[in-house]
């Protein structure tokens, strides 16, 4: 019956705030993207706001912007996490108050599975009362300083995607402060039906709620999470000792204890002075032995579908964009095909 039906998700929701701790209320969604939306929403992001996003993440992240009508200022990455710069952001709030327009919401990505400097970018928001929305699609398990990425800023966004770390096959949750908040976010992801016997709409609504099924899929995932994060680690300490030997390639790393990565993604960068392309050659080598790897992801302010959008920073996630490469990376990898990834790498390098 639709009680049960609800109570599955329901039930996936307690458990998941349960694991992040930090008193969280949680809205089970159909995707990640749809969290972001709603986030913007919940924060009162309205045409020709701005909100502040880091520039290199995936365009999931600054699509709902442009949903709200609002505009995305880009800020830069910094070089430690590949997150968003702290100084470059700090440079970002100050330029758009100066002009008169203070942003509304920021919206910074741990990426790769890597937490940013989140006590820097928290108290920047604070001070300025600025609403912050932590994108930890990539991160479900990630820690800083022992606290779970997504539940430190005002909202939290997580994502179940099929490639990610813990899939429902579609599917994502809104981590919120309060209750009131998660109850404003299910009454506008079920169409803001109102509550009477009848159907009755007083303002528009989303079609974003996830299904019962896709709960119960996560709530069986979720008791597995140790385990996945585990493998990941084993599968990072594979590849940290193949380039902790190869000159020239760099392996993502945490910066210090504070951070604990859940390890998504592995990524490399190569040197900026390489004349001979490394990395082109590592992708193409792997491409020939039918092993997926693919480039960084391509910054914001670079895409044609942004252009025009103001940018703030040094152009680091360009760098990390035109030297970086994703190595496979996921828990079905066994030590076969860990051997295969090594012998191709170091072949192309030879």
């Amino acid at each position: 019956d639709y009680s049960s039906y609800v109570q599955t998700i329901i039930e996936f929701e307690n458990e998941l705030a349960e694991y992040l701790a930090q008193n969280k209320s949680v809205c089970c969604l159909n995707s990640g993207t749809a969290a972001i939306h709603m986030a913007l929403i919940l924060a009162g992001v309205q045409q020709d706001d701005l909100v502040l996003c880091q520039s290199f993440t995936y365009s999931a992240t600054v699509n709902p912007i442009l949903y709200q009508g609002a505009k995305p200022v880009f800020v830069d990455s910094e070089k430690d996490t590949w997150n968003m710069c702290p100084d470059r952001l700090e440079e970002a709030i100050h330029a758009c108050i100066a002009s008169g327009a203070k942003p509304k919401a920021i919206i910074v990505v741990h990426l790769y599975g890597m937490p940013a400097q989140i006590d820097r970018i928290q108290q920047l928001a604070a001070a300025h009362g600025i609403c912050l929305i932590e994108d930890a699609a990539e991160a479900l398990g990630a820690t800083y300083k022992g606290q779970a990425c997504g539940s430190f800023g005002d909202f939290g966004v997580l994502s179940f995607n099929n490639n990610k770390l813990m899939s429902t096959l579609g599917g994502g949750a809104l981590i919120c402060r309060t209750k009131e908040q998660r109850q404003r976010a299910v009454y506008l992801a079920t169409h803001a039906k109102s509550d009477k016997p009848y159907y009755h709409h007083t303002e528009v609504g989303y079609n974003y709620r996830m299904n019962a099924l896709a709960a119960a899929l996560g709530k069986a995932q979720l008791s597995q999470l140790t385990t996945s994060l585990e493998k990941r680690e084993q599968i990072h300490g594979f590849y940290k000792s193949l380039f902790d030997k190869l000159d020239g390639l760099s392996l993502m790393q945490t910066p210090s204890a504070d951070f604990e990565s859940n390890y998504w993604l592995n990524c490399i960068t190569g040197d900026a002075s390489d004349a001979e392309g490394v990395i082109p050659k590592i992708n193409e080598a792997l491409t020939r032995e039918n092993i997926d790897s693919r480039p960084l992801w391509k910054p914001m302010h670079l895409q044609p579908v942004f252009a025009g959008y103001t940018f703030y920073g040094n152009k680091v996630c360009e760098q990390l964009f035109n030297s970086g490469l994703c190595l496979p990376s996921g828990t079905r990898l066994s030590d076969v095909d860990q051997t295969r990834i090594k012998t191709s790498i170091l072949k192309a390098i030879d």
